[in-house]
């Protein structure tokens, strides 16, 4: 339970209900395949690090979209039950709210097939009190630019912390969210996309040549080879190794990695703390099946680091 004193944290975009399939390999083609195991579970990008922040003790609350219906409600209570407030959480009468299905192999790798009605996805009428000092931190995803860019855009004016979980998105999204954050965390691919570089160490540099000019923090995550952040006072790239663990589910371990990274932020710890935190919650996360349900508590997290 999130003390009512602790450092308030906003996470804006994707929820969804997710069902998620374990299975020995991912299907190569048509045909029937019967899974080892199998759950359903509300998730989304900023759900899932929003779900993370509250397993870590902290106080979260949930900016997204669901339709009028079933489905939309159950992720609501889910996440409500995992200590998120979903009170900012606005329903689309007309829409129908977004769901996955999810393949996960015996090497923790998977096959992700997404559904988000457009209108789920337009732009907010009002946005949660961003501005009136509500919250320390906001934690923004690219799967509702509109939600995203309105809610960085805040931040900026309050001069408050803007983290921008910068995934697989199209360049146009990307260049419209990018300037707006004060910490970009972005997937390889997203930053290939943006810079052109494969190499994550050079990516790293590239997006600190466009973004980072305004003291703007910025890192790319590479899964096994884990992140790297540009260090703008030593004009340097520093390295954050990735834990070894035994793999079993690599689905959300970014999604761990954003709430982790924006938890401690929060706190004010200093960087090189603030990415082993994260890197070490998204390890966790990957040994275990589930996709967010293996989000690590504090206490899980203080053991796995000592």
């Amino acid at each position: 339970m999130a003390n009512e004193t602790s450092p308030k944290i906003l996470c804006v975009g994707a929820l969804t209900m997710d069902t998620i399939f374990r299975l020995d390999r991912l299907p190569p083609g048509p045909g029937k395949y019967i899974p080892l195991e199998a759950v359903e579970i509300a998730a989304g990008m900023a759900s899932s690090a929003a779900a993370s922040i509250a397993r870590l003790g902290g106080s979260v609350s949930l900016f997204a979209s669901t339709g009028k219906d079933d489905s939309g409600r159950r992720a609501v209570r889910e996440l409500t039950e995992e200590g998120v407030d979903c009170s900012h959480v606005r329903t689309i009468a007309d829409a129908h709210s977004a769901f996955s299905s999810i393949f996960v192999d015996a090497a923790g790798e998977r096959m992700i097939v997404p559904y988000y009605d457009a209108r789920l996805l337009t732009a907010p009428d009002a946005i949660p009190p961003v501005a009136a000092g509500a919250f320390n931190v906001v934690m923004t995803d690219v799967r509702w630019p509109l939600g995203a860019a309105k809610v960085l855009k805040a931040a900026r004016e309050a001069g408050i912390h803007g983290v921008l979980d910068a995934d697989t998105a199209s360049l146009e999204t990307l260049e419209m969210l990018l300037p707006l954050a004060s910490h970009i965390v972005a997937s390889e691919p997203a930053a290939q996309i943006v810079t052109g570089e494969s190499d994550p160490e050079k990516a790293t540099v590239a997006l600190a040549a466009l973004y980072g000019r305004d003291g703007a923090f910025i890192s790319v995550t590479a899964g096994n080879r884990g992140s790297f952040w540009y260090d703008g006072l030593e004009a340097e790239i520093r390295h954050m190794p990735a834990f070894e663990v035994n793999v079993v589910d690599t689905l959300a371990a970014g999604d761990v990695f954003h709430g982790t990274f924006a938890w401690a932020l929060a706190r004010n710890y200093p960087i090189f703390q603030i990415m082993r935190f994260a890197s070490a919650a998204a390890a966790i996360k990957c040994s275990r099946f589930g996709g967010r349900i293996g989000a690590p508590t504090k206490s899980e997290l203080d053991i796995f680091l000592s």
